[in-house]
């Protein structure tokens, strides 16, 4: 059974018995002025046989404080530090990351400059002499920075980030072995949009946690899969680490540690821990802590000492603030954490005491750890899949010697040391299996024994002659083993498209059902996500023989997905009211959110259109100053440009004027989640009859084809003064500059008869998108002054 958690604190320690051992470094060789970065990002080095601290960029260092491209070398027990110096090496940047796969450091984008985002790789082999900037193949990896990287076996995963157009949400793979982009579709609970959080790997399994949505810091908690593809939000005990952004993950043997970080608070000073077997926060203090300003640090855990650089702020009053490295001792973590168990089945944790409620196996001596090691030795894994045993390096030399001796390590497969670089892992066969569980070992320990102490063996009898096999399965048990699939060895499989696994799918669901072969071919090559619903092209599975296995069929095609929810595009209707067609598939309703340029649209897609292709006009009205501004916007829809007015341009007002319910619906709640209600004035009905008059500084016009029906309106609702007015309109390429003249015209025209005398000029030409063949999205940026 599932260990469940109740935690009830009982009494705070003494301070001074919970304490991490600090150490401020002593930097030699290089000044410590280089070191004196925040943005910048790193990893383990390994020379030979010696671990070292690499890190890459950042901003800061001597002098005038810049973005640099040094690539700096870090012996965090004699504190020297080296300037690699290469042939060729990445542009200056901050923002990027720095992940090691094997014996090679990756590089993967950041920020160069305001306008200046980075979407290059660059990798350096702990050999090589030189940094390699790599042509990569597969799906578009968008320029970002602020994202976060961390690796499992050949792959890089990348989450989220922050570029131009706004904050990610999607989760991007580095293949190593064939340096191949891909964007993955998965399950579960998946992650809101988010920038400068933390991501780790334990095992196949990654760890995600805080950042920022451009609205909060975060607070939330992720694991994602990736042998099943499948995001989870956690469910733990304990104190929760506050939200928190620009802050410090990090894996050291079975716990993972979160430090610093913005807001700035007395927690500042604390390490948070998390017992990742028992899923259990608690805190270590750590004094030193609260001299450094670990904001936008890096840390690397080498052995047993966590490596803190870089790190600081900008202050107008105080100028700016750099942190000193430091180095953390994490021996102790695990005996900050050891559990007892009491005669009412509770186990007491010695540190902050808490109490946590067990099962009834538990109370027998089944902890969690035995039993994955009994359910794994006794079938709840596939006989196909091959198997590792997972033990601590304290028992690898014992226990790989015990294992020859029972013939019970699976010679084809190597021993190799765990993602955490706290475990070994050994390919065991079948027979270990078999004889674990036939035995069913009943260890009979000590009620006082505390949970993570093993028995004490006499090396001598585990390796001599007569050791017996009790003894070494009692061994294997007492050393908290356990048996887990060998997903390195399942990932050397070659992974399929998810065009392949659906058209395997769907093959055999037509020829269980006796249907013709030929309907293959009406199976998509691309679609689109919405938020969390895929969306098919309208011209797939289009046969009305598609029909009688619907039921079956939409869960398989969205199964190769990875989705949740699955719709088919349809043509918006020519009405006035541009009516969605999307036929939704798979899912109980259409209702989505998704995230653009840092701004929550939430719309019910069976309803309300969205074009994706309008990101750029989007962005660019969020950029424009609108500070003292009054906007009117004619067709505000769900709140497309309305809310980059509020939100981002920072307008003081903007009047909505729309007449479609359905996108008044998602306007109404589209203002309020973005918290810019008390700015915003929705109109309802017909623009001609609602929209005010002589108010406006500017006035915005996003109706397709053409909304010409409301230039009238437009120049009324600005003020006597003038104003801009930005004009929507599809015109085909060889008319553009008769377009723009006929725009010009029809604006003066319209101020004369108003008895308004404006002097009507283009200040901008925006060519937005192609619409159609020759056909173009242009937005025209009309001035209108008083002569």
């Amino acid at each position: 059974m599932v260990l469940v958690c109740r935690l009830l604190t009982l009494e705070k320690l003494r301070e001074n018995k919970n304490h991490l051992s600090t150490t401020t470094l002593k930097i030699s060789g290089e000044p410590i002025e280089k070191l004196f970065l925040w943005g910048q990002a790193s990893c383990v080095f390994t020379i030979g046989e010696e671990q070292q601290v690499l890190t890459f960029g950042g901003f800061g260092g001597p002098g005038r404080h810049a973005r640099r491209n040094y690539s700096l070398l870090l012996d965090h027990k004699s504190g020297l530090l080296t300037e690699m110096i290469f042939k060729a090496s990445p542009s200056p940047r901050m923002g990027h990351t720095v992940t090691a796969v094997d014996n090679t450091t990756y590089i993967i984008g950041g920020r160069g400059g305001p306008s200046e985002i980075l979407d290059d790789v660059w990798i350096l082999p702990s050999v090589g002499n030189t940094w390699s900037k790599l042509e990569c193949c597969g799906d578009l990896f968008r320029p970002r920075h602020r994202h976060a990287a961390a690796a499992v076996a050949s792959k890089i995963y990348v989450f989220g980030g922050l570029s131009n157009e706004g904050i990610y949400s999607c989760m991007n793979v580095l293949d190593t072995k064939n340096m191949q982009w891909s964007v993955l579709a998965a399950s579960g609970e998946w992650p809101c949009a988010r920038h400068s959080h933390s991501m780790v790997s334990y095992g196949t399994n990654l760890f995600m946690f805080g950042g920022h949505d451009g609205q909060r810091a975060l607070k939330d908690f992720y694991s994602f899969d990736t042998t099943k593809l499948r995001w989870n939000k956690e469910n733990t005990n304990g104190g929760t680490p506050s939200p928190r952004f620009s802050h410090c993950m990090f894996i050291y043997k079975n716990y993972l540690g979160i430090l610093g970080g913005c807001p700035i608070t007395e927690n500042n000073q604390e390490v948070t821990l998390l017992n990742i077997n028992h899923r259990v926060w608690f805190c270590v203090s750590v004094p030193l802590l609260s001299q450094s300003l670990c904001v936008r640090s890096s840390s690397v855990v080498i052995k047993d000492d966590l490596v803190i650089l870089g790190g600081g702020a900008s202050c107008y009053a105080f100028g700016t603030k750099f942190s000193q490295p430091i180095v953390l001792d994490l021996h102790s973590v695990e005996s900050m954490f050891k559990y007892d168990r009491n005669k009412d089945g509770t186990v007491q944790r010695r540190d902050a005491i808490s109490v946590v409620e067990l099962s009834r196996d538990e109370q027998n001596g089944i902890l969690d750890h035995d039993t994955k090691l009994q359910d794994a030795c006794s079938g709840s894994l596939t006989d196909s899949s091959p198997l590792v045993l997972q033990l601590g390096k304290t028992y690898a030399k014992l226990a790989k010697d015990i294992m020859k001796k029972f013939g019970w390590l699976d010679l084809s497969r190597k021993v190799r040391i765990s993602h955490d670089n706290g475990h070994v892992l050994f390919p065991i066969n079948e027979s270990f299996c078999a004889l674990n569980a036939e035995e069913h070992i009943n260890r009979n320990l000590d009620d006082s024994c505390t949970f993570g102490e093993s028995l004490v063996f006499s090396e001598k009898k585990l390796v001599g002659d007569n050791l017996s096999l009790q003894d070494a399965l009692i061994f294997f048990s007492s050393c908290n083993g356990s048996v887990m699939k060998d997903e390195l060895a399942i990932s050397r499989k070659p992974s399929k498209s998810p065009q392949t696994i659906m058209k395997e799918l769907v093959s055999s669901l037509l020829e269980s059902k006796g249907m013709p072969s030929q309907l293959l071919q009406q199976l998509p090559a691309r679609w689109e996500t919405l938020g969390d619903i895929v969306i098919l092209p309208k011209t797939c599975f289009k046969n009305p023989l598609w029909e009688s296995v619907s039921e079956e069929l939409w869960p398989l095609v969205a199964k190769s997905l990875g989705a949740q929810r699955l719709a088919r595009q349809g043509k918006i209707m020519p009405n006035g009211t541009r009516d969605s067609t999307l036929e939704l598939l798979l899912g109980d309703n259409g209702w989505v959110t998704h995230y653009e340029n840092g701004i929550c649209y939430s719309l019910d897609a069976t309803k309300c259109m969205f074009s994706s292709g309008n990101r750029s006009e989007k962005l660019r009205m969020g950029q424009l100053n609108c500070r003292d501004e009054v906007v009117v916007d004619l067709f505000a829809g769900i709140g497309y440009f309305v809310l980059p007015f509020l939100v981002k341009a920072n307008a003081k007002l903007v009047y909505a004027c729309e007449w479609n319910p359905h996108a008044l619906e998602a306007l109404r709640r589209n203002v309020s989640d973005n918290r810019v209600e008390d700015r915003c004035i929705i109109l309802e009905g017909d623009n001609r009859v609602t929209a005010p008059k002589s108010v406006a500084d500017r006035v915005c016009l996003g109706l397709l084809p053409s909304s010409e029906c409301s230039w009238a309106t437009a120049v009324e609702a600005l003020r006597v003064g003038g104003g801009v007015l930005h004009i929507h309109g599809n015109v085909n390429d060889s008319d553009e500059t008769r377009w723009l003249d006929s725009v010009v015209e029809s604006i003066s025209n319209v101020a004369k008869n108003h008895g308004l005398s404006w002097n009507v000029s283009v200040e901008h030409v925006e060519r937005v998108k192609w619409y159609g063949p020759r056909i173009r999205h242009l937005v025209v940026d009309v001035t209108c002054r008083q002569i």
